[in-house]
């Protein structure tokens, strides 16, 4: 009688684990607190482009506000000058402009491009060691 031999279980392959570097690219631009994680957490924060976006996400976030601050206060002062509508018209103008460029930084990340911004773009490849 012929000994039936039982196959060997194979374990299903693992799904990998972890985000696509362009995914996490562009979630670094979704406010500061993915940029800070992809710069801590190991496997993100030893892959240079990833490591690029969310120093180039931080240092975004940093000039938004401070041009934000530099314009309320230049918007503040037009207030005595201009109509009450018009600032808020140029309020307006000014976070559809941010909303524009956070969405080219998104989509490029996305794309798997290094889209950089003229002088922060060059700090945060230098912090990102590419």
């Amino acid at each position: 009688m012929p000994e039936e031999t039982q196959p060997i279980p194979v374990p299903p392959p693992t799904a990998p684990s972890g985000l696509a570097d362009n995914v996490a690219g562009a979630l670094a631009y979704f406010t500061f607190i993915p940029a800070i994680i992809f710069l801590i957490v190991a496997p993100y924060n030893q892959k240079s482009f990833i490591r690029f976006h969310a120093w180039q996400s931080l240092l975004l976030t940093v000039a938004a506000i401070v041009i934000n601050i530099a314009l309320g206060i230049v918007l503040g002062i037009a207030l005595f000058i201009l109509p009450f509508f018009i600032t808020r018209m140029l309020w307006t103008l000014i976070d559809l402009a941010w909303l524009a460029v956070w969405l080219v930084f998104v989509v490029n990340a996305y794309n798997g491009k290094r889209f950089k911004i003229p002088v922060l773009g060059d700090i945060a490849e230098k912090q990102a060691g590419a």
